[in-house]
């Protein structure tokens, strides 16, 4: 009993822990909202882009005196309207769109990065660093946090019917292109404001692992934004905890967490349900309201 009240005691008796648990909170409550529109509408690799892409953004920001967290927001915008610009006027599919805009971007960002010197550290950007994040740097997270949450909760019947069947959205009068590009919008927020925890590598994850684990263990939305959030809130402060104890780096932790609570969910559900059931199972998208 004790080591259990130590695993949590020791690592709130320290100030920069009750600020990082406090940012892994609310990280894990929009990256949880988020990712169960992203599952739902087959744009996990959109969020890997976006989050690729801001890195020119980044530097950019800094070399004109700009706020970082504006850069970063400009190229994950620029990203995502390049995707849909290319995929509206070539043959190409959009996953392969993504793939080729997010890894220019990413690779135009590591040459400016490499040519200007700055006192930004390459694996901050890149893995983040959630125990080092200031006070300023928390208020912007909790403003863009509670943003991108009331938005997404307030829009969250519009923005589900527009992942389930954009056309029936279209045909019942809701405004399809607005949804679609407000949805990428609050995706680049919310990659600006999870680059200080996870950096811009493992933000994928949080974008998609949650929701990925909820649909597995539900086919109702109210269900599956519940069960994504608790994995995701829940992931983040046991990645945090874990990681102080570790002495290791918060960011992966985490997300090896998440990737452990995807594992177990899948496994429970083999084991749950009969072969014939798991084959009969509702293709992706196919969720119920």
């Amino acid at each position: 009993m004790t080591a259990l009240w130590d695993f949590f005691a020791v690592p709130l008796a320290y100030p920069f822990m009750q600020r990082a648990l406090l940012v892994a909170v609310l990280i894990g409550a929009v990256s949880a909202v988020l990712s169960c529109y992203l599952v739902l509408k087959g744009w996990a690799l959109m969020g890997d882009a976006i989050s690729h892409a801001i890195l020119p953004g980044i530097v950019l920001a800094y070399v004109l005196g700009m706020p970082l967290s504006l850069g970063a927001f400009a190229a994950g915008l620029t990203c995502a309207t390049l995707t849909g610009y290319l995929k509206e006027n070539s043959r190409i599919r959009e996953d392969t769109v993504m793939g080729i805009v997010f890894s220019g971007m990413f690779g135009f960002g590591l040459v400016l990065f490499t040519k200007i010197e700055t006192e930004q550290h390459l694996t901050h950007i890149l893995f983040g660093n959630l125990l080092g994040v200031t006070n300023s740097e928390f208020t912007e997270i909790l403003l863009v946090s509670i943003g991108v949450l009331i938005v997404v909760l307030a829009k969250r019947r519009d923005l589900l019917l527009y992942c389930f069947d954009p056309q029936h959205g279209r045909a019942v009068g809701l405004p399809v292109g607005w949804l679609h590009y407000g949805l990428l919008a609050l995706l680049s927020l919310a990659v600006v404001a999870s680059l200080k925890a996870v950096g811009i590598i493992l933000v994928v994850a949080m974008l998609v692992a949650p929701g990925a684990t909820a649909y597995l263990l539900s086919n109702r939305f109210g269900r599956m934004l519940a069960i994504a959030a608790t994995v995701a809130i829940g992931s983040s402060v046991a990645g945090t905890l874990i990681s102080f104890h570790l002495d290791a780096a918060t960011g992966p932790t985490i997300v090896l967490v998440q990737a452990f609570v995807f594992t177990a969910a899948l496994i429970y559900v083999r084991l749950r349900r009969p072969k014939a059931e798991t084959e009969a199972d509702l293709p992706a998208g196919s969720v119920s309201r």
